[in-house]
């Protein structure tokens, strides 16, 4: 079998369920079916409601359609060729998709048995080469992303070249499930979404707020200890803020309505850089006073679409871990290798150690002197080779206002996540007319840097559960010592236990329920509780505690003192 790219084999599948979709239901209008990251889709308009039933019936009638081996036919017709095929086919969606074709670019079709797409391919040379396929959901989704269009039905799917792999995926997928951040928020009573609150609104619980607290303290810690500010900033600002930073051109749609005060509108920020800005130009700033390193946890809040919600990944209102670094050109170098190093610490703190640098260049629509374009990139190509990181160029994915290094990490089971970015703007310190007084006794405009390590701490929330699947490290686990007497007589002592564990900052509770040990310990368990320590006669004569860890099992007896000293130097040393 050939070896082709996996792009091309998946947009193949994706041509390929189209034609079963099209052998199984008759009439049905297609828009597109692009290979994505992880599989591949196509979108249907059909009166028939797909069904989760449905998805083992496309992919028979896919492997049907394999097994014959069809030929995926290219051919490049006229443009009155192709709009004459589909408008004899009613397909109404392949008219419109054919009339964002540019004038004088050549139209190509792909036909594969009784089916023909308007595609630029490439695809495999035939259907036999599809053949490790699983169809995984179905999905509603406007034509063309607007709200105001037709509703078509989604099918996802993923193909690989061998049944192997697809196995391992789908074993990737299951693991995923059980490691959904949803289902152990819920199961370790973690957080909520309540529709009374309102859709992407999150609620704390004591237990979630405690893992956040410990979270908050530690990157409060680091920033101080890595030359940073902390700053706070209100929740609303006027108009003219907004139209200042030009979010309310470029932006508004994710904005929420403004509300009047006195006669003024007002509006929950979407970001806090110019906030930032406005301490920076609350007085005259000289070089010697550069750089400036202000970080803050500000709450923001932004416009999602219901439909795109997702727990605690894609929310409204959220806490952005976000600073900026204000400095003179001559300190750009060193302040994005120093940022690069200190986000690369923290997420080894964290229990992540794969970790990816894509740089995102300058786009053809720019602002900003081309020549400090030049000097940001080399600054943050510069820091990505010192610190030795593995790095993709994304070449014009810049911002219109700057070039920009984001970090993607590897969870637990291989996923990979989009979280530090180092931002640099030209566009804000002009509009906000952000200066610095230079030796030279002039004024010049400074380099500003927006950076977020974190990402916003529900979303991080969120991705630690699920690499750590709720086992969080003991030094973050919000109970980490639960302590089981074996009977209501040892319940005094094993209070007595808990105090002198809290004494020592350790997070300790007694389970006072009339249940068997074996009972108390598989609740433990089921809660994740790191350590678990139980008491009864035994225990009692001989002034020790039996102790079993969660990862390690049964540890034997230990005096409480020596058992306190173990868990101290596990939480200093912050050990995944």
């Amino acid at each position: 079998m050939a070896d082709y790219p996996l792009e091309t084999l998946r947009h193949s599948a994706a041509h390929l369920m189209a034609a079963a979709v099209k052998s199984l239901f008759g009439n049905v209008r297609f828009d597109i079916g692009p290979a994505i990251e992880e599989g591949f889709y196509y979108d249907f308009d059909m009166e028939h409601r797909l069904v989760p039933e449905d998805l083992k019936r496309i992919e028979k009638a896919m492997q049907k359609l394999a097994a014959r081996r069809l030929p995926f036919e290219r051919q490049e017709v006229s443009r009155a060729e192709a709009e004459a095929l589909f408008r004899a086919e009613g397909q109404t969606y392949k008219l419109e998709r054919l009339a964002d074709v540019p004038a004088g670019e050549a139209v190509t079709l792909y036909r594969c048995g009784e089916f023909t797409d308007l595609c630029r391919g490439p695809h495999v040379e035939h259907s036999g080469h599809v053949k490790a396929v699983k169809l995984l959901s179905i999905a509603g989704s406007y034509y063309r992303g607007d709200e105001h269009n037709p509703m078509l039905q989604r099918v996802y799917g993923t193909a690989f070249p061998s049944q192997e792999e697809l196995d391992a995926y789908i074993q990737r997928l299951e693991e995923a499930k059980r490691r959904d951040h949803r289902r152990i928020g819920k199961e370790l009573d973690l957080f909520s979404i309540s529709e009374v609150v309102g859709p992407g609104l999150i609620c704390w619980h004591p237990k979630g707020a405690r893992i956040r607290h410990l979270i908050e303290s530690f990157w409060r810690e680091e920033h101080y200890a890595n030359g940073y500010e902390l700053l706070y900033t209100p929740h609303i600002g006027r108009a003219e803020l907004w139209q200042a930073s030009g979010h309310l051109d470029f932006y508004r749609d994710s904005m929420y309505a403004p509300m009047d005060i006195e006669d003024t509108p007002y509006y929950v920020k979407p970001m806090n850089c110019p906030f930032h800005i406005e301490i920076y130009k609350s007085s005259s700033r000289s070089y010697r006073d550069l750089p400036l390193r202000w970080a803050e946890l500000g709450t923001v809040y932004r416009y999602e679409k219901s439909g795109v919600l997702h727990g605690l990944m894609r929310v409204r209102g959220f806490t952005q871990d976000d600073a900026h670094i204000i400095c003179t050109p001559e300190q750009i170098e060193d302040e994005i290798a120093t940022v690069l190093r200190f986000s690369l610490a923290m997420w080894k703190a964290f229990g992540f150690a794969e970790i990816k640098a894509y740089l995102a260049t300058r786009p053809e629509k720019a602002v900003g002197d081309p020549e400090r374009w030049e000097t940001a990139l080399a600054s943050l190509r510069k820091a990505i080779e010192r610190e030795g990181l593995d790095c993709q160029v994304d070449e014009g994915g810049g911002a219109f206002y700057g070039p920009k290094i984001d970090l993607k990490i590897r969870d637990a089971i291989g996923r990979q996540w989009q979280t530090t970015t180092i931002q640099f703007d030209f566009n804000e310190p002009e509009r906000f007319d952000m200066t610095y007084v230079a030796a030279d006794g002039a004024r010049h405009r400074p380099y500003m840097v927006h950076r977020a390590l974190l990402g916003s701490l529900e979303r991080f929330f969120g991705i630690l559960t699920e690499h750590y699947a709720g086992a969080f490290p003991l030094w973050l686990s919000p109970e980490q010592v639960r302590i089981l007497p074996v009977g209501e007589n040892f319940l005094e002592l094993a209070r007595r236990i808990a105090d002198d564990l809290k004494q020592r900052h350790i997070r300790a509770m007694v389970d006072t329920q009339s249940d068997t040990i074996g009972a108390k310990i598989r609740r433990a368990q089921h809660e994740r509780i790191p350590y678990m320590l139980v008491v009864g006669a035994r225990e009692q004569e001989s002034g020790q505690v039996s102790v079993r860890s969660r990862g390690e099992g049964e540890l034997g007896a230990w005096s409480v003192a020596a058992f306190a000293d173990r868990l101290s130097e596990e939480i200093a040393g912050r050990k995944p």
